[in-house]
């Protein structure tokens, strides 16, 4: 159980209003920095609430989890850490590297970069 290995998370954000927002979102991650792209996927706008969040307060969570009939078989992994906002990234590659689908339309950004504080997991096994 790798969080790098995961294909997809849910991203954690709180905006100014104390309200918390949750959304799938794919992502790749290498020693305590993780990467998320604004990416091509259609949205109906740019304006993204989970980047309005984290303009407003940075602090982020990211959870990979798996399911699975026999329960023997479940696990989780929560990266707790600060994020920020940019509009390139050299991290962009890492994400054209783990999804075919980046190798054809590469994300253009902007790019949420989270640098991961800590690190829970459980597993029943």
């Amino acid at each position: 159980m790798r969080l790098d290995d995961a294909r997809v998370a849910r991203l954690a954000t709180v905006g100014k209003d104390g309200q918390p927002h949750i959304v799938p979102v794919t992502f790749a991650a290498r020693d305590d920095v993780i990467v998320i792209a604004i990416d091509h996927k259609p949205k109906s706008t740019r304006d993204l609430k989970r980047l309005r969040n984290i303009q407003a307060n940075d602090r982020v969570s990211l959870l990979v989890d798996h399911y699975d009939e026999d329960w023997r078989h479940l696990w989780w992994i929560r990266a707790d850490g600060t994020a920020r906002i940019t509009e390139t990234a050299a991290e962009r590659a890492w994400l054209i590297e783990k999804y075919p689908q980046y190798q054809a339309i590469p994300p253009e950004g902007p790019f949420i970069l989270i640098r991961v504080t800590r690190q829970t997991a459980w597993s029943s096994s």
